[in-house]
Order: C-alpha cells, then structure tokens, then sequence
C-alpha cells in the first residue's frame, strides 16, 4: 500500500477499477493535468502514464474506513477535484459532503438533483409529468404485491431496484435490476430486494434498441451533447453497454433527454438511458448522474466528458464542444465474451441471442473497425496489466468449476 505524499494534484479519480476512471485518468493526464487515482485493489490505471500516483485504501469501500482513508490521501496531496463513479462511493459522499467540500471541490451534481436522479421512481414521476414516455409498470414494496403486478404488468417482466445502492447497518449494498419469466422468479427477485429494504419497481421488458443520451449540462446551457446505441449488453437483455456505436443524437429521445436534464437541474455529466419497443417507440429506462462505463466511446469520437466534468467542477469556464464523429464502434473485449458465455448459458431466455447467433456475432466483429475499451497503444501498460488479471481470474474460475467435488471423509 503506497502511503499519502506531500504532492499536488489537480484531480483525484476515485473507483479507478472502473473502466471509466481510467478513461478519466487519461483524459485529464493528456490535458496536462496531475492526476492520481485510489481503489481498494492495485488496479491497472495505477499502471497508467498519466497517474502520478495510485492510492490503495486498506478499507472497503463506502465504509467509514475509507473515507478516513480518503480525507488522509487529499490533506497533503492538494487535489482540487475529486471524481467518483462507483454507486457506492458517490452515496458515502454524499452522506458527507459538508465535511468533504470545504477541502475538495465533488464532481457530482447538488443534492436536490442528485435525490432525484438516482432514484429512479422520483425520475420517472419527474418524467410523466414533462410528457416522456415510461414503462408500463408499478411500485411493488411487498411479496403480497407481487399477484398484481404480474396481472397488471404481465411476463416477461424486469424487477428493479428504485436506487441502485442501499445502506444496511454495517455497510451498503449495491442491488440490480433482474429479469423474471414465471411467477416463482417474480416473487424471489421481489423478495429478494424487499429484504434488503429497497423499493422495487415491477415493469414491462422492452425487447427493443438501447439508446442513450449524454450531456455536460451547467447553469441552464448544454455544453455537450454525445448519443449512442448498444449493440450487446452483459447481462445480454439488458446492463452496461459491451458493444456499441455514436449516432446522431435522435430528435425524439434527444428532446426528451434535455428537458429531463433541465427540469431536474441535474448539472456536470449524466446519461440518460431509453429502451426503445418492438414498434420504435422510445421509453425512459433511467439516468446516471456519473461518469458510464460506456463513456470512452464518447471521448473517441471527440466528446471529452471527463475534462469537461472536471471544468465545471472547478467552477471555472467549460469547453462547448458542438460535433462528434458518428458511425464509431467500440467494444468491451472481455465483456462481450462473458456475454457470448451468458448467452450460451441463458439460450432461450427473452433479449438474449440464440447461441450460434451470439458465437457468429462474437467473432465476426473482430472484422469490424473499432476500438476496444482500455487499450491505448499510448499507454499500453495499463491494458496489459488488465489482459494479465482477466486471465489468471479466468483461469482460477475454471479450475474451480473443472475440479472434481471433495470426498466427504467424515
């Protein structure tokens, strides 16, 4: 573990296991700027050019400890912005930003957004009330709730989470959305959830194209603005983006988008996400008030949300950026081979590929142009450092599940 120096940064990156924290750590690092990052794991963007220095907190994350961890990192280091990405790290500061922000500028929108944005009934009242179109769908808090919901909403059907995070008595939790075909997988998923205290939102599976819309929105102007669709998704109905493409922002979903923005006043970066039905129609999924994992493929194409979201959280003057290159595909290489796995796995479940189909599309995209997340022929170091811990975790996975059982000796 790297103990704190008396170094100036300008940034902070938080969560830099995350495919975004690196893109962010490159981004700012080529602006010239001093960049270091901190996880809980020596991560591959420690490995990178541009971090100066990557810290390694000796506490879980969203835990007391790290925070401690983290105020012990920015006292002497100086960092002006600190930029977070994971569920977890933005609710704990949050839960501290009186005592974090008169030491360090949070590159998170205010409070009165922020409550809004991440949970996603509040959003999507916010939306029903602009006229944006929702999934079908109801609040369902209890497993007795369940029966109504599957009369009213019907199967296939996805059970999500109203917040993505939720604090328990030691520590939170980060909880996700799940897929359910029968009544049995309903209730489970629904009780599943209740348990853990969340407020479960029952809706309608969309089997259509996902699109999303991206913005660097401040002071009432939008100084950016990227979209995107999804080709392939881990899990394959419906998650992080795997394989995709910039288009256009589309004249439906990219209206909807702003004045959902502005209606919240949800300022510095956001992705609002939408699910199109078999028929085109568009419907709001959600919105992300922080850095996607899906954000390098904006910042290739000419968008660059991380230096942007560090300007606007100095609080000096922000870049208006008016054009990007469309048509640019990228790709998530190991992602989109969990997702072929998934696929063979999950055969005949809705939104998921046939597994020929999925097996053909895997390697034919490899003939296609595009980039692939992480790999930088810049900063090499970083991706082979990645390639390294993805094959020897694959590898321990395999031996487990190849080992034979133990003999019961007693």
């Amino acid at each position: 573990m790297r103990t704190p120096t008396a170094k100036a940064f300008d940034a902070l990156v938080l969560d830099a296991r995350l495919r975004q924290s690196l893109v962010a750590v490159r981004s700012l690092g080529r602006r010239g700027l001093s960049i270091a990052a901190l996880d809980v794991l020596n991560v591959p963007a420690f490995s990178s050019r541009w971090c100066r220095q990557g810290f390694v907190s000796p506490a879980d994350d969203a835990t007391d400890g790290y925070l401690a961890y983290l105020e012990q990192v920015l006292a002497p280091s100086g960092a002006s912005v600190l930029i977070p990405s994971a569920d977890g790290t933005i609710a704990l500061l949050r839960r501290h930003r009186a005592r974090l922000e008169p030491h360090v500028r949070l590159a998170l929108a205010k409070e009165p957004a922020m409550t809004i944005a991440i949970n996603k009934e509040q959003t999507l009242a916010v939306a029903k009330r602009l006229g944006v179109s929702v999934p079908r769908g109801l609040v369902v808090r209890a497993v007795s709730e369940v029966p109504a919901a599957l009369r009213d909403v019907g199967l296939p059907a996805v059970v999500k989470p109203s917040e993505s995070w939720v604090w328990g008595d030691s520590r939170g939790v980060r909880v996700v959305s799940q897929l359910v075909t029968t009544p049995d997988e309903a209730t489970r998923a629904v009780a599943e959830l209740t348990h853990l205290g969340c407020v479960t939102l029952f809706q309608e599976f969309l089997p259509g194209r996902r699109e999303a819309v991206s913005f660097l929105y401040a002071g009432g102007v939008i100084y950016a603005r990227f979209a995107q669709w999804a080709k392939r998704m881990s899990p394959p109905w419906g998650g992080e983006s795997i394989l995709r493409q910039s288009i256009p922002v589309p004249a439906d979903i990219g209206d909807q988008a702003e004045r959902l923005v502005r209606e919240i006043d949800l300022e510095g970066y956001s992705e609002v996400e939408f699910r199109r039905d078999r028929a085109g129609v568009p419907y709001l999924m959600e919105v992300n008030p922080r850095l996607s994992a899906s954000v390098e493929m904006a910042v290739r194409s000419g968008v660059d949300f991380p230096y942007l979201l560090y300007q606007w959280a100095l609080g000096g003057p922000v870049d208006k950026v008016e054009t990007y290159r469309v048509g640019n595909w990228m790709r998530y290489l190991a992602g989109d081979l969990m997702t072929t796995i998934a696929a063979l796995r999950l055969r005949g479940r809705p939104g998921v590929a046939r597994p020929a189909r999925a097996v053909l599309d895997f390697g034919l995209s490899f003939f296609k142009p595009m980039g692939y997340d992480c790999a930088d022929w810049r900063d090499l170091l970083p991706t082979l450092k990645a390639a390294k811990d993805f094959t020897r975790h694959s590898v321990t996975a395999l031996k487990g599940k190849l080992a034979p059982p133990r003999k019961n000796l007693a």
